[in-house]
């Protein structure tokens, strides 16, 4: 399957003519939500949840839809990578700007894997290829790929870096770091996931692995929107998190696994076109927040997070599978964003 397809339903979203300037947004007002919540049952969704300043002010559960029924994320689960990544750095085990051959020891002789830093990986920049969407490689395989490129001169969305990252965190915890993820993050904010696929090698799969409720990708979102902070206790450096929402020279919209609706400058749009990824509309506008990070997977799956406007907002569809396969819903993000937040269509 080609990547343009998971990428093109964020492209309304992160660059659509029409924008918020005729009303400000509102993110309180329980009519707009209602008409988002409708707007997404009709194009297969079966959850909404609207968290405003850490607390819960809209729910919807259309369809199939329950605040018990985990979901697949689908690349949503790419985002957890980059908080895990920075958790590790605060805790010692890595550094973002390491070379990943200290540890992964087979790269040390090759010319262009030997230079890749941790930071290069996650941002999709690392000049090793995505891959396949929806098949991530064992780790072992994984790190066996060549890389295509020298570091910071390409962009390649997939989940080869995730499964890559994942053999690093193998070897660094002497661990499984599915494990790491749970004990670090999900259990001091009450985060309890349903399932996470594992491949044929007991590895968790980290591009796209979990299942969660609306309820529970919540709590991560607040996590994240509240600067690594949950209930007045630190968990993640707020310094450190900030590390996920900076963009590479390469891609100006995706941060350490997340991307990101920020405005961006003539030249930087000149180079998001010069990707040829498809992604060449993914570009910020200035209607939107400036500070809006998505994680994002198949199926419009989506975690909307806007520190400025105190705002959490999870949305979650079927189709996941049919995404996969090319068919898409007439889902937009930036009609669900305007509804969501000014009432106007």
């Amino acid at each position: 399957m080609h990547r343009r397809t998971v990428l093109k339903g964020l492209a309304a979203l992160l660059s659509g003519a029409r924008g918020f300037a005729q009303t400000a947004p509102n993110p309180a007002n329980p009519a707009f939500h209602k008409l988002a919540a409708t707007y997404s049952a009709q194009n297969r969704g079966i959850s909404l949840l609207v968290m405003l300043d850490g607390q819960i002010v809209f729910e919807d559960y259309p369809g199939t839809g329950s605040p018990t029924r985990a979901h697949e994320l689908a690349s949503g689960t790419k985002s957890f990578c980059g908080v895990m990544a920075v958790a590790a750095a605060q805790d010692g085990l890595l550094s973002l700007d390491e070379p990943l051959a200290q540890t992964l020891t087979e790269w040390q002789g090759d010319p262009l894997r030997s230079q890749i830093t941790l930071s290069q990986l996650l941002h999709l920049t690392s000049g090793i290829p995505g891959g396949t969407l929806a098949r991530p490689p064992t780790y072992l395989t994984a790190i066996k790929t060549p890389a295509e490129a020298p570091p910071d001169t390409r962009f390649s969305y997939g989940p080869i870096p995730f499964q890559i990252f994942g053999e690093l965190m193998r070897r660094k915890l002497k661990g499984d770091p599915l494990q790491y993820l749970q004990r670090r993050l999900f259990e001091p904010i009450g985060l309890e996931y349903a399932f996470w696929r594992r491949g044929p090698d007991g590895n968790p799969h980290l591009p796209s692995g979990a299942f969660l409720t609306a309820r529970n990708w919540a709590r991560f979102g607040e996590l994240v929107r509240n600067e690594g902070v949950w209930q007045g206790r630190r968990v993640v450096d707020a310094a450190l998190l900030e590390k996920c929402f900076e963009p590479s020279r390469v891609n100006p919209i995706y941060g350490l696994t997340w991307w990101l609706g920020r405005p961006i400058s003539p030249a930087e749009r000149a180079a998001i076109g010069r990707l040829g990824q498809g992604i060449d509309t993914l570009a910020g506008s200035p209607d939107l927040p400036d500070d809006l990070a998505v994680a994002a997977g198949a199926g419009d799956q989506r975690l909307y997070i806007s520190r400025k406007l105190r705002l959490v907002v999870v949305r979650q569809a079927e189709g996941v599978l049919e995404r996969l396969a090319g068919r898409r819903t007439n889902f937009s993000d930036a009609t669900f964003l305007r509804l969501l937040l000014t009432g106007q269509p």
